[in-house]
């Protein structure tokens, strides 16, 4: 039997002792964004994505295995564990297997066959079951018997058919035979509760579709709307293919054929088998569908929080509304409050103009530079005055930010006690001018879900997507690092071997005794001891400190294997990644006293100190002008953001207030599985306007039509 290293090596295409020496880092209490940065020579530089799915498998394979000694164990205290009983449940793969192979010897409520078994007809079944030509209702006769409640020969009869029924259900084989055949020929039909009413499940009022064809964003509208009482949803198994099954498993080949046991077969299978692969088909469905719909969130959240920062200017946020009129907050390049105030452009034409002297004071008196408004109600209104505003500033410009999330950081514990002097509104204000500034420093605050780039995520299992969705954000912070002397405890708590207890006494620290002049110092915060010091030291960065290593990604355990590169190769530091090379990583990492792929990583980080990961990336568009949706024809070319990666499409910000759908047959000229493989969220792309929809606010795009 594989060991669980060697199944996970297989799945994941490793070498075995990276996997175990993973496996040894995670178990000593290592990170996984620790690992991945500055183990790379015990892994051989797996990802932190990669790393995540060998975690998440690793756990459940722990639990198959637990869940095996379990079960064997149960079997063995009722003494009925053979050798090959034991060695099946070691072989098996998953914990449907496991629990197949339990089905027989697990305490059972009180069922027909049970009932049978305790009137003293389980003989009667085996010799029925044996089908050696004997007639059934003769072997019944002595076992007629009023005490138990036998009262006639149908009474007997009736109780050895449950019992054989009940036996062929908990048959492990025939669960898995019949499994395999529903996953190769099932299919899951819906019908509408009421075909005549109106609702946003009407594709599926006559839906019919093989289970092994199913897309998850079909299981999980179907799930949606059964839940919401308006579609009927059922797993069918054409033909009679499944009661076949059970009956071959049933009838002995070179026995007389036993119409008994067909009969007891029969109602093995309509009773009891198959009604319990339809609710274990709908629920790997939906699990399925489910980890799909975590993977695809997670994918789409990682560039979201990984866009560039519009950083070194004075902002002004404008959070867009009606009766409560346009929220305003100016932040200065740092993120902090300049000023705040309330415009109601939308009252009216005086309204607004006595909104575009307020906003116009405010943009003379603190220099401010760009322009970020909540794409939230009124925001079509706010950006046509915002662009009748920019009129008198040729150097500004603005950008439509995506505000998901911005309400519930506004009125959450954490925004009461970082603005206790502003109404909820203007928080949010301060939340959207943020967002173009640093967008990962400012949804680190916001519960991931509430951002909006997933699918039906409040329908996933909540553990299972706050945990791939805390990935990350983790994965996210720490690839980026922080400056340990401006980061929010927010932001720090997502550094790896910080925690929310940590990160606040680093805050109270540096607000005690000023900055933190060096890495070192943080050996001082009260609870952060050597190994959250290791964890976290190569993440945190001090832009104020003597040492210039300080304000890299380089660990503080590299410092000496660092300062004997720049001795050996000399020059300056912005060509050393190319002066390794000429020079040879693998010889210069031998005298450094280090691993090669380590040394390389410290000359990336040495070439550029303080650097930005996300500078790389492709700016955000900002935009001097307002296009409306009037204003968009057929075949008319833009240029857009992607804003969210879906099962079936694209959606993409072209600059008007509704966000135009690329199906997923307009993404590109090759055949898709998913979306994903072509583009992701925040990707800057050039698209086609295929159709409008005005009354129904819709606008389809092509990027595969479009040139460039």
């Amino acid at each position: 039997m594989q060991t669980i290293s060697e199944i996970l090596a297989a799945e994941l295409g490793q070498k075995l002792q990276y996997v175990e020496n993973v496996i040894s880092l995670m178990d000593e209490g290592n990170t996984i964004p620790f690992i991945a940065r500055y183990r790379k020579e015990m892994h051989g530089a797996m990802d932190d994505t990669v790393l995540r799915t060998l975690e998440t498998r690793l756990t459940y394979l722990r639990n198959l295995q637990q869940r095996r000694e379990e079960v064997k164990n149960s079997i063995e205290n009722q003494g009925k564990l053979t050798p090959e009983l034991s060695d099946a449940i070691d072989n098996a793969a998953t914990l449907a297997e496991v629990e197949d192979l339990y089905r027989p010897y697990k305490q059972k409520r009180r069922t027909r066959g049970s009932v049978a078994r305790e009137k003293g007809l389980e003989p009667l079944a085996a010799a029925i079951f044996a089908q050696d030509g004997q007639d059934p209702a003769v072997l019944a006769q002595d076992y007629v018997n009023p005490e138990k409640g036998v009262e006639t020969i149908e009474d007997a009869l009736q109780g050895a058919s449950d019992i054989i029924a009940e036996d062929l259900s908990d048959d492990a084989a025939i669960r898995k035979n019949l499994r395999e055949l529903m996953n190769r020929k099932a299919v899951l039909t819906c019908h509408a509760e009421d075909p005549e009413a109106d609702s946003v499940y009407r594709l599926y009022y006559d839906f019919s579709q093989p289970i092994s064809r199913l897309l998850d964003h079909q299981i999980l509208a179907i799930n949606r709307g059964e839940k919401e009482g308006i579609l009927k949803p059922n797993v069918v198994l054409p033909g009679n293919d499944g009661a076949a099954c059970v009956i071959r498993a049933a009838l002995k080949p070179t026995a007389f054929v036993s119409a008994f046991v067909r009969a007891a077969a029969e109602d093995a299978y309509e009773r009891l088998i198959f009604p319990s692969l339809q609710r274990e088909v709908r629920s790997d469905l939906s699990e399925k569908a489910y980890a799909g719909a975590i993977h695809n969130f997670a994918l789409n959240l990682k560039p979201l929080l990984m866009q560039p920062p519009v950083k070194g200017f004075v902002t002004m946020g404008l959070d867009p509304g009606y009766r409560n009129g346009c929220k305003v907050a100016v932040v200065d390049a740092t993120g902090k409050v300049l000023a705040t105030s309330v415009v109601y452009p939308t009252f009216s034409e005086k309204k607004k103009q006595e909104a575009i002297v307020v906003l116009s004071g405010l943009m003379k008196r603190h220099q401010v530079r760009h322009i970020a408004i909540g794409n939230g109600t009124a925001s079509r209104e706010t950006e046509a005055m915002t662009v009748e505003l920019l009129q008198s500033f040729p150097e500004a410009s603005y950008m439509i930010v995506n505000e998901a999330g911005a309400s519930v950081y506004s009125a959450s514990p954490l925004a009461a006690e970082e603005f206790p002097e502003f109404d909820v509104n203007l928080r949010s204000a301060v939340s959207i001018a943020r967002r173009l500034q640093d967008p990962l420093a400012e949804l680190v605050k916001i519960d991931p879900k509430a951002i909006g780039v997933g699918q039906y995520q409040h329908d996933c299992p909540q553990k299972e997507l706050d945990t791939a969705l805390g990935g990350v954000v983790e994965d996210c912070v720490n690839a980026v690092g922080v400056d340990v002397n401006t980061a929010s405890a927010s932001l720090l708590q997502q550094i790896s071997g910080l925690n929310a207890t940590t990160a606040k006494n680093i805050v109270a620290f540096r607000e005690e005794n000023g900055p933190f002049g060096s890495r070192s110092q943080l050996k001082k915060v009260p609870k952060l001891g050597p190994k959250a010091f290791q964890q976290c030291a190569g993440f945190l960065r001090v832009p104020e400190s003597k040492e210039l290593l300080d304000n890299t990604g380089v660990h503080p355990e590299s410092y000496d294997a660092a300062k004997k590169l720049m001795t050996l190769l000399g020059g300056e530091r912005a060509d050393l990644p190319q002066r390794l090379e000429r020079f040879g990583a693998d010889a210069a990492a031998e005298q450094c006293g280090v691993g090669e792929m380590t040394l390389v990583d410290i000359a990336k980080e040495l070439s550029k100190p303080g650097r930005d990961p996300r500078d790389e990336l492709p700016a955000p568009i900002l935009r001097k002008d307002v296009l409306e949706m009037k204003d968009l024809k057929p075949g008319m070319e833009l240029t857009g953001t992607v804003r969210n990666v879906i099962d079936f499409g694209v959606f993409v910000d072209i600059g008007v207030h509704q966000d135009g759908l690329v199906h997923i047959s307009q993404v590109c000229n090759r055949r898709l599985r998913h979306p994903s493989e072509a583009v992701k969220v925040g990707d800057v792309v050039k698209v086609v306007v295929l159709e409008v929809d005005e009354k129904r606010h819709r606008i389809s795009l092509s990027m595969k039509q479009a040139k460039g």
